[in-house]
């Protein structure tokens, strides 16, 4: 089991430091932060911008990995993204997973101007989003001058250009996408693009419908990635455990109760909230430094 926790863009810097540099020290696989604009109930909190945030996190850091939870097309296009994440994947040295879904309905999803898109749009828009962030991603073809170009129903690009530096991070394919996804066309998009699926199980359920729900999505992976001649068993699993209605770091007892719960699941990786003084994920940060001193033993 790998252990990851989400940090909010919500702290000046130097407090925001500390929190990075703690989750590296603490021991957790993978440090996430949400790419939103703004979000929910903090809405009118400060909320700094994510591509800054984990530049900042990477150059400080050394071994932890660094993720967006999740990144969305509600207000991104692919090519100046693609530059944002190859950028930052550079500067980590090969430490970024590209976590990815397909955008809410909510601050994020009108705050352009753009109309209330209905599910079908929303998953038509993501599976171009997707396909496009793999083509260029991938960069140009060895000796191309032609750049990368595509036109689609939602994007386009004429020629665009991915190239960087020559960097001393490990040579990848391109970045690990870690795909949110429930139905099975997102699931299908898992199958196809993902090295990774991350899940906040249903929405509106909690308690052991929540689980239950879970436990309905991992049987629907297996099966979609089947169907699509791909491996289930070679595919990274996240559970977020701060949804179903309760907060993984309010104990010792209910962390190792979800993650106990988890692996059963067949899960690989769990993601939890740092804890925050009120509202959402208003927690203990003891709690957190008792939970990662059990990593060890986990493990």
């Amino acid at each position: 089991m790998r252990f990851g926790i989400v940090i909010l863009p919500q702290d000046p810097w130097p407090r925001a430091r500390e929190k990075w540099l703690g989750a590296e020290q603490y021991g957790f696989d993978h440090a996430w932060t949400y790419d939103h604009l703004s979000w929910r109930s903090l809405v009118d909190e400060p909320w700094n911008a994510t591509i800054p945030t984990l530049t900042a996190a990477a150059a400080v850091t050394e071994r932890i990995v660094l993720g967006t939870f999740v990144s969305s097309p509600n207000f991104r296009h692919p090519v100046p993204f693609a530059k944002d994440i190859a950028t930052v994947d550079d500067v980590s040295n090969a430490r970024f997973l590209l976590g990815v879904g397909s955008g809410g309905t909510g601050f994020d999803a009108t705050v352009l101007g753009q109309p209330k898109y209905t599910p079908r749009q929303r998953h038509e828009r993501f599976a171009e989003f997707v396909a496009d962030l793999d083509l260029l991603l991938r960069g140009e073809e060895a000796g191309s001058t032609a750049g990368i170009s595509f036109a689609g129903d939602w994007y386009s690009a004429v020629n665009a250009r991915m190239v960087l530096p020559k960097s001393t991070a490990p040579v990848r394919q391109r970045v690990p996408f870690v795909i949110a996804a429930n139905g099975p066309k997102g699931l299908g998009l898992v199958s196809l693009f993902g090295q990774g699926w991350v899940t906040t199980g249903q929405d509106g359920a909690s308690g052991e419908d929540w689980w239950e729900g879970v436990r309905g999505l991992t049987h629907r992976l297996d099966d979609v990635a089947t169907a699509e001649g791909r491996d289930p068993a070679a595919i990274d699993r996240y559970l977020s455990l701060d949804s179903g209605g309760t907060y993984s770091l309010q104990s010792m007892n209910a962390f190792e109760d979800a993650v106990g719960r988890a692996a059963d699941l067949g899960f690989t990786d769990v993601i939890s909230h740092w804890p925050r003084a009120s509202g959402i994920y208003a927690g203990d940060e003891a709690v957190l430094e008792a939970v990662a001193g059990t990593f060890t033993e986990i493990k």
